[in-house]
């Protein structure tokens, strides 16, 4: 989460700095209309280069993953560039359009000014007869990006609608392109500062038109086909066995990938819960039903039927050096620890770390926790299972009377989101250095 929010941080600085540095006039300016040039000008670059960082990172880079702990933190760090990007695009209309209503009402006097000088360059010369066109176009492309990212933003909105309008924003990214390239003060492009906007609209265009084509890591898909499937009533969870005869590179324990099995619906993430073993080319995911499209997989999907995968993806890899560690799987995050208690089983480490893992749950299986329970044993892990009716909520004081070498440990959380802050928060306050020690999925790709 640090790599994030230094990385958001950073976007939203530099541009700013580089801003003020060619535009030191903006604390000089003597009259509303004079500030409201300068902050139409910040306010667009602001909201260009968030969009433009975040169309990037549509494409799923490989290049910033590790830096910034995982395609999961990628995907926040795009939404809240999403969110700042229309926040920023906001103020940019309430400048620009705010004041031609304040004017029409009569709230504000237009000052005189003389026609506009003749540039001398003929790129300036076109980009001014385009003014018009271009601030239409703006105007009315803001609004249905407005539109575009808040139903983005909103949960209850059905993923498979959210797959299909989601795309539009690269219409809209690329009509905001040509606005901001057109309405950008021409002086700027010639500083470090329109370099830098030149380089993010020219790769966020790049990005935008490679969504639109649908190839968005097309060299990382590989085609399966569903080798078994097995349905665990009592906790309401299928588990799905892929084969892959060729092209999928190999996983790490604890990452995922994306699964296609219904292009109407598009690719849902998925944590892998097998270890890679290249001599039976197969991986197992384990899905919950939580939404309408998980409840109808059950009766969607059969054996035999095709499958698309997409990655791996993510940095929630188990690999530290500290003597001993801690995980905590919650309901159906207990799936990246299956991956590693089985890839534990079958590489037989020289010298394992001590591992205790905490799997809490509202629902029980018998026949589940007979398997985790045998991976744990194979994997000589101590496991603790805690089933909520029963044995009451997982806490922090908890684990440490089971663990008394906590201290040492590092935590691996997978689970809801709200239950991992709190834990984390909890053995912040305890010393543990969380910063480096708690790892924590956020699997949460919207």
């Amino acid at each position: 989460m640090q790599n994030i929010r230094l990385a958001l941080w950073g976007l939203l600085l530099l541009p700013s700095a580089l801003w003020l540095a060619i535009e030191p006039q903006v604390f000089s300016a003597d009259s509303y209309f004079a500030l409201r040039g300068f902050l139409v000008q910040y306010s667009g670059i602001i909201a260009m280069a968030a969009m433009s960082v975040a169309m990037i990172l549509a494409l799923r880079p490989r290049w910033p993953e590790k830096w910034l702990g995982g395609l999961d933190k990628m995907y926040r760090l795009h939404k809240w560039l999403g969110i700042t990007g229309l926040v920023a695009a906001i103020i940019h209309w309430l400048w620009a359009q705010g004041t031609k209503w304040a004017v029409g009402w009569g709230w504000l006097e237009r000052p005189q000014r003389g026609p506009r000088p003749i540039p001398d360059t003929l790129i300036e010369q076109t980009f001014n007869s385009w003014r018009g066109f271009a601030e239409g176009v703006g105007e009315w492309v803001f609004y249905a990006a407005a539109l575009l990212i808040v139903l983005a933003l909103l949960k209850r909105f059905p993923y498979r609608l959210f797959f299909k309008t989601h795309r539009l924003l690269a219409v809209a990214y690329l009509a905001l392109a040509f606005h901001a390239v057109v309405l950008t003060k021409f002086s700027y492009w010639t500083t470090p500062l329109g370099l830098i906007m030149a380089a993010l609209i020219a790769y966020g265009s790049w990005a935008a038109i490679i969504v639109l084509l649908r190839r968005v890591a097309v060299n990382r898909q590989v085609k399966g086909s569903i080798a078994a499937l097995h349905y665990f009533p009592d906790i309401r969870v299928l588990e799905a066995e892929i084969a892959i005869p060729q092209g999928w590179p190999g996983h790490k324990a604890g990452q995922f990938a994306f699964a296609t099995s219904d292009t109407a619906e598009g690719a849902h993430p998925y944590t892998i819960a097998s270890a890679w073993n290249p001599a039976e080319p197969r991986i197992r995911f384990v899905v919950k039903e939580l939404g309408d499209h998980t409840q109808r997989l059950r009766q969607s999907l059969k054996v035999g039927q095709e499958v698309k995968i997409e990655g791996p993806y993510g940095c929630f890899t188990f690999d530290d050096s500290c003597p001993r560690q801690i995980w905590v799987g919650g309901g159906i995050g207990i799936t990246p620890f299956i991956a590693r208690m089985q890839h534990l089983a079958a590489s037989r480490p020289d010298q394992r770390q001590e591992i205790d893992l905490f799997h809490t749950t509202a629902d029980y299986d018998a026949e589940a926790i007979a398997r985790l329970s045998q991976d744990a044993e194979a994997a000589g892990i101590r496991l603790h299972v805690l089933v909520d009716g029963r044995d009451g909520r997982l806490n922090g004081d908890r684990i440490r009377q089971l663990v008394p070498g906590w201290r040492e440990a590092s935590i691996w959380f997978c689970g809801p989101a709200g239950f991992g802050q709190a834990l984390r928060q909890d053995f912040a306050d305890h010393g543990l250095a969380v910063k480096r020690r708690f790892h924590q999925e956020l699997f949460a790709m919207r």
